[in-house]
C-alpha cells in the first residue's frame, strides 16, 4: 500500500564557510577508506599470475604499471572528480542522483528530451553505484584479514569467520551516524596514510630509480609498446581510482572543500609513496608481487599492519555505505524509490543520514558475496566494472550539464570531454573483458536496481494520476460542502486529515463525506513540510489556510520541521490558535486519519504484467506513516480507495 505523506525537499550543502579542522578529520574518516586502501590490492592484482591476462614481471612492466597507476590517478581523481565534477551540485549535495536532478531541471523540448534520455544513463550508473557498495566491503575486509596468511600462514581458515564478525559490526555502528563514525576513524585514516606512506618512502630511498615512473612518458610507451598487455592490465589498473564515486557522493556530508583539502594534503601522497614503494620492492624481488603491500613492511611490523589494515578497510566500506545511503535518499526525493525512513544524524549538516533499510540491505548482500567468493582476487574480476561504468556516466552526465546548464563553450567542452571520455572509454572496454570472470555480477546488481528504480517511478506516476483523480481539487470540495442541501452532518470533536499538500482533497476525507456522509465540528488537513534547518521553533511551526469559509470549521494547516526533528501532530494541534479554528480544538479526543490506496493490478496497459507486479512488491517497503507522524494508534483510522496499476 501506498500513503499519502509529505516528501522532503532537496538537501542543502553541508558547511558553504571556512572548513574546520574536525570536518577534515571526519571526512578522512568517512570518505576515503575505499580509495586509501586501493593499495593493498591493486599491484597484487595486476601482477597476479591466476589472472586470466597476467601482466609478466619485468623492469620496464613494473615502470609502466606503476605510471599507469599514478597518472590514472591523477586524472580520473584529482582531475575529473576533483577539480571538475565536484562542482556539479544539488544544494550542496554530489553523487550522480545530484547529476540527475541538474538534467531534470533543465527547459527546452530538445534539450528535455535529451537530458530525460541522460538521466536514464544517470540511473544506471546509479543502480552501479549500488553494486559497488554491496562488493566494496566485501574485498575491502578481505583483502586486509588476508594479510594474516602472511604473517600465519595456519590462520588461513579464519580469514571469513573474522570477516563476517567485522562486517557485521561495521552496519550495526551505521546507526550512530556519519559525524560520530567520522570522528571515530578519522585518526584511524590519518596513522594509515602516514604509515603506508613511511612504508613506500622506506623502499624508494632503496631503489629510488623508481621515482622515474612520474613521467607520463613510461605510462603511454607501456601502453602503446605493450598493448596487448597494457589493455588487460587496465581492468587491475582501475582498483587503484575505486571510491571516487563515493567522494562525489559523500560530498553532502562534509562538503567540498573539506574533501578537496584531505585528498591533496594527506591522501593522494600516501597512496603515492605506497604504490611506488610497492614498484621498487618489486624491482629488487620479484617474489614479494604476491603481496607487494604487506611485504613493504618490515617483519616485526606486519602483525600490526594487519590489524591497521583491517581498521583501514572497514573505513573504506563506511565511504560507499554513507554513499549509499546519500544516493538513496536523493532517489526517493527524485520518485525513483518508495518513502524509506531517513534518520539525520546531525544538528548541522543535513546531508549526514543513516537509511536503516538500505543499511540491513547491503548487510546481506555483502555477507552473501563474501560467502560466495571467499577471496579478494576472486572479487577483484567483478569489482572494476562498477566503478568504470559508474565513472564513466558521471563523466558523460557533467559534461552535458557544463554545456547546457552552465552555456561552458563548445569547444572547451569537447577539450575536456573527448580525452576524458576516451580513457574511460578504454577502462571500461579492458574491463569487459573480465565479463565471464565475475564482472556480471555488477552488471546484475546494476540491471535488477535499474529496473527497480524506472519500474517505481513509472509506477508512481501513473499512481498519481490517477489519485490525484479521485481527489480532486481542496477548495472545490470545501465550497460544494459549505453549499450542500440539506447540509452535511456534523459530530462533535475534531478530525485530523493528513494530506500531501493543499491542493487535493485527503481521500480520507473524501470517503468519510460519501460514504458515512458526516464530518467532525473541527476539521485540520495538515501536511508536514521538512525545511533544510535542524530545528524550527514552535513560534514558527503553523500556517494556517482557512480555504475561503472560516465559519465552516474547515482549515488546512502547514506544519514546518526541520530535519533532525520528528514530526508529531498532536503537538503541532496544540499550537493552533483557537481563534483561527472556530473554537479550541481537543487534542486529547482528536481522531486521526490517514489517506492509504491499495494498489491492484488491472488490466489498462500502462505497464507490463511483471512491471506491475514488481511496482506493487515495492510498495511494500515504504515507511509506516503513523509511526512516523506519531499519531496514537487507537485514535488513527486509515482510509481510501484501491487503484489499479
Amino acid at each position: 500500500m501506498v500513503t499519502e505523506t509529505p516528501t522532503l525537499p532537496p538537501t542543502h550543502a553541508a558547511g558553504r564557510g571556512p572548513v574546520r579542522a574536525a570536518v577534515v578529520v571526519g571526512a578522512l574518516g568517512v570518505v576515503f577508506g575505499d580509495i586509501g586502501t586501493s593499495p593493498i590490492y591493486t599491484i597484487q592484482t595486476v601482477f597476479n599470475p591466476q589472472d586470466p591476462h597476467p601482466v609478466p614481471i619485468s623492469t620496464g612492466n613494473v615502470y609502466g604499471v606503476v605510471s599507469l597507476i599514478f597518472w590514472s590517478v591523477m586524472i580520473i581523481v584529482t582531475l575529473t572528480y576533483i577539480s571538475l565534477v565536484m562542482r556539479a551540485d544539488n544544494d550542496g549535495e554530489g553523487g550522480i542522483m545530484a547529476l540527475i536532478t541538474l538534467l531534470r531541471r533543465l527547459g527546452g523540448q530538445r534539450g528535455r528530451r535529451a537530458a530525460a534520455i541522460l538521466a536514464g544513463v544517470g540511473i544506471f550508473g546509479a543502480a552501479l553505484f549500488f553494486g559497488d557498495s554491496m562488493i566494496t566491503p566485501a574485498i575491502s575486509v578481505l583483502s586486509a584479514v588476508e594479510g594474516l596468511k602472511i604473517v600465519e600462514p595456519d590462520m588461513e581458515n579464519l580469514i571469513i569467520p573474522i570477516t563476517v564478525v567485522i562486517i557485521i559490526s561495521l552496519f550495526a555502528v551505521q546507526r550512530r551516524g556519519t559525524a560520530t563514525v567520522g570522528r571515530l576513524f578519522g585518526p584511524v585514516m590519518i596513522l594509515w596514510f602516514l604509515t603506508i606512506g613511511a612504508f613506500g618512502v622506506a623502499e624508494i630511498v632503496r631503489h629510488p630509480e623508481i621515482l622515474k615512473a612520474l613521467s607520463p612518458t613510461y605510462a603511454l610507451s607501456f601502453a602503446a609498446g605493450h598493448f596487448h598487455i597494457a589493455f588487460f592490465a587496465l581492468a587491475a589498473i582501475v582498483l587503484s581510482v575505486t571510491g571516487a564515486e563515493a567522494l562525489y557522493a559523500d560530498m553532502g556530508h562534509f562538503g567540498r572543500k573539506a574533501i578537496t583539502r584531505g585528498w591533496l594534503g594527506l591522501v593522494l601522497p600516501a597512496c603515492t609513496l605506497s604504490y611506488f614503494g610497492q614498484g621498487a620492492l618489486v624491482l629488487g624481488d620479484q617474489a614479494a608481487v604476491s603481496s607487494p603491500f604487506f611485504f613493504l613492511s618490515p617483519g616485526w611490523a606486519r602483525l600490526p599492519l594487519v590489524l591497521l589494515a583491517t581498521a583501514a578497510t572497514v573505513i573504506a566500506s563506511q565511504a560507499v555505505i554513507t554513499g549509499a545511503f546519500s544516493v538513496a535518499s536523493q532517489a526517493v526525493q527524485l520518485g525513483y524509490l518508495p518513502r524509506l525512513r531517513v534518520a539525520h544524524t546531525s544538528e548541522s549538516t543535513i546531508g549526514q543520514i543513516y537509511v536503516p533499510w538500505i543499511n540491513w540491505l547491503l548487510m546481506v548482500s555483502v555477507l552473501t558475496l563474501v560467502f560466495a567468493f571467499q577471496s579478494s582476487a576472486a572479487l577483484a574480476y567483478a569489482f572494476g566494472m562498477a566503478v568504470t561504468a559508474t565513472i564513466t556516466i558521471t563523466t558523460l552526465l557533467f559534461f552535458y550539464v557544463a554545456r547546457v546548464k552552465w552555456h561552458t563553450p563548445l569547444w572547451l567542452v569537447l577539450l575536456g570531454a573527448i580525452p576524458l571520455l576516451a580513457i574511460d572509454a578504454m577502462f571500461l572496454a579492458a574491463n569487459m573483458t573480465k565479463l565471464v570472470h565475475g564482472a556480471w555480477l555488477p552488471l546484475l546488481i546494476g540491471v535488477i536496481a535499474f529496473t527497480v528504480m524506472i519500474t517505481w517511478e513509472r509506477g508512481r506516476v501513473i499512481v498519481t494520476a490517477a489519485r490525484q483523480k479521485v481527489e480532486g481539487p481542496l477548495r472545490e470540495f470545501v465550497a460544494e460542502l459549505h453549499h450542500r442541501d440539506p447540509p452535511l452532518t456534523r459530530i462533535p470533536g475534531t478530525a485530523v486529515f493528513l494530506n500531501r499538500g493543499s491542493q487535493t482533497t485527503p481521500l480520507a476525507m473524501r470517503a468519510n463525506v460519501e460514504h458515512n456522509r458526516v464530518l467532525h465540528e473541527h476539521v485540520v488537513i495538515l501536511s508536514i513540510d521538512t525545511l533544510p534547518v535542524p530545528r524550527v521553533p514552535d513560534s514558527d511551526r503553523v500556517r494556517i489556510d482557512e480555504l475561503g469559509y472560516t465559519e465552516d470549521g474547515i482549515i488546512h494547516v502547514t506544519a514546518d520541521y526541520g530535519y533532525m526533528e520528528t514530526p508529531n501532530v498532536p503537538h503541532v494541534l496544540g499550537l493552533l490558535d483557537p481563534a483561527r479554528t472556530e473554537g479550541p480544538i481537543s487534542v486529547e479526543d482528536a481522531s486521526y486519519f490517514l489517506s492509504k490506496i491499495e494498489l491492484k493490478k488491472g488490466k489498462a496497459p500502462t505497464m507490463a504484467p511483471w512491471r506491475k507486479r514488481l511496482f506493487i512488491a515495492t510498495s511494500y517497503i515504504t515507511s509506516d506513516a503513523a509511526d512516523y507522524f506519531g499519531l496514537p494508534g487507537e485514535r488513527t483510522v486509515i482510509m481510501g480507495s484501491q487503484i489499479e496499476v
